[in-house]
Formats: structure tokens, sequence, C-alpha cells
């Protein structure tokens, strides 16, 4: 199992008393799956990705990512599994408006501290991934709002992460090109045996989850398991 969490309550300060996000939420997300997460807004969604993404302290249960326990990890040490297993693709894009497509990757890479060449290299082979390697030297202005989009998910993927969690990748995008941002979030889910959590928004396109997931008021209400964990 590449992300567990298990008993998850999350609270925050409301006035003088304390409102509950998350509500003893359980979820389990296998390596090389897809768990669309849906609901209502305010129902828990950014939450549930806040803490799964290490970013936000839960008030009780455990985040286990990979194998290791995340929960109670210091500031440092939570960046650095951070870094090292999460990979996320924000709602919008928000790429270097001075990078080319290579660039964008190529400066996540160098975080790492891998070597120019390899990094160079791993840059170009996400890009081709992603249907990209035409485009390698235009900028995000150049692009399309989707091919935008293609990269904000090659980017997540630079660092070879074993969680990939998504937040509301179609939300800017016109069906057509939604369903094929969804498709290939799936091929590549597949392919690189990532566990990844789909927040959206985009009922039509929920077959390409092996699981969806609703969350109502801090719960998750209800599972179905569209396939089966290879």
């Amino acid at each position: 199992m590449t992300l567990l969490l298990d008993d998850i309550t999350l609270t925050y300060a409301d006035g003088e008393g304390r409102l509950t996000a998350l509500d003893r939420v359980d979820l389990e997300v296998p390596a090389g799956t897809v768990t669309a997460v849906v609901g209502p807004s305010g129902s828990g969604k950014s939450s549930l990705l806040a803490v799964a993404a290490t970013l936000v302290t839960p008030d009780s249960g455990r985040v286990v990512i990979d194998g290791a326990e995340a929960t109670g990890l210091r500031r440092a040490a939570a960046a650095e599994l951070r870094r090292r297993a999460v990979g996320i693709v924000f709602q919008q894009p928000n790429l270097l408006p001075s990078l080319t497509a290579l660039e964008q990757l190529q400066v996540m890479a160098h975080l790492d501290g891998r070597r120019a060449r390899e990094v160079r290299d791993r840059a170009a082979e996400l890009l081709d991934a992603v249907g990209l390697a035409g485009q390698a030297h235009r900028r995000p202005h150049q692009l399309s709002g989707g091919q935008r989009q293609r990269i904000n998910i090659a980017r997540a993927l630079v660092n070879a992460p074993r969680v990939l969690l998504v937040d509301e990748p179609t939300s800017a995008l016109d069906h057509e090109r939604g369903a094929a941002v969804l498709e290939l979030l799936g091929r590549l889910t597949r392919e690189r045996g990532v566990a990844t959590v789909l927040v959206t928004h985009d009922r039509a396109h929920l077959g390409v989850a092996d699981q969806v997931v609703e969350m109502v008021d801090g719960r998750l209400a209800g599972a179905e398991v569209l396939r089966l964990p290879r």
C-alpha cells in the first residue's frame, strides 16, 4: 500500500470553538491506481489533500507514505519526505513565464540534487511521456491550457514520487481537453506505479479511476471500487 490515511481527524479554530474538516477518515490507495475524491465545496476534499501531502498535521490518525509514517515528523523531515515521495498537481499550473517547458521540469529536478545531464534527460523523457516532446523550447504563453496542464503533471512526476496528489486538474479546461488530461493521468499512474488521489468535480470522466469516494461534511460517505488493483 503506497498511501494510507488511517483514522484521520482534522479540526480548525472557528471563533471560540473548533470546525471539523476531516472526521475519522480512512483511505487506502494502492500503487498504480487512481482514487477519485468527489463531493460538494467545503466537504473536506482540499483538507484531505493537504494532510496527505504532509502540508497540514492532523489532530489524530496516521499518514503512511510508501511505508514511512509521516505523522508527527518535524518540519524538515516532512519536507524531505514530500520532496522525495510526493508529487502535487495544483489546480492552476503556475508555470514560470520566463522558462521553457523543458526548463520548468529541470528546475524541479535540480532541487533533488541530480547531475545536469541526468536532469535534462529526465525532463525530456517526461515531456515525451505527456506528449509534448515537440514543445520543449516553448514558453507558457506559447502553449494551450491543456498543454500547460500536461507540463504541470510532468513537473509533479520529475522526482519519481510514490504518491501523486491532483487538485481539480480540469477546472479551467473544456470537455475534450479535460478528458484528455484525465486519461493521461490514468495512464501515467499505471505506467509509473504511483498512488494517485484525484480531487475532481468532473464526474463525466470518473472511468479513469479505480475507485471513487465521496466526501460529505468531512467524512467519506461511500466508496465504489471500479477496478481491482492490478
